[in-house]
């Protein structure tokens, strides 16, 4: 399946915050990086090579006490753009075509 990422650095003594929009992996690249979730007790610690599972819809901020920035992949499936109103439309068009069935039948 294809994939797509987004690359950025975390800035030193700097915190960011990132909404997962798509159930995705985190890949830690240079400089530690700490990551807390919201509605989670537990913060990781995540060295260069080490990666997390992100979850749909989940918020996570990232962090960095190295005096460099820390390099961070974001990697999820690839979704064609407008995948879920086309998704929307055909199960429409599915409905109603099985309505239109049914009053066919009812007739």
């Amino acid at each position: 399946m294809p994939a797509q990422s987004v690359h950025f650095a975390v800035p030193p003594k700097r915190t960011l915050t990132w909404r997962v929009h798509a159930s995705a992996t985190l890949h830690i690249h240079a400089a530690p990086v700490w990551v807390t979730r919201a509605r989670s007790p537990y913060d990781h610690w995540l060295r260069p090579g080490e990666t997390l599972r992100l979850e749909r819809g989940e918020r996570i901020w990232l962090s960095t006490e190295a005096d460099m920035p820390a390099q961070v992949t974001v990697t999820s499936a690839w979704r064609p753009p407008f995948a879920g109103a086309r998704r929307g439309i055909e199960r429409v068009a599915a409905w109603l075509a099985l309505l239109t069935l049914r009053r066919s039948r009812d007739a």
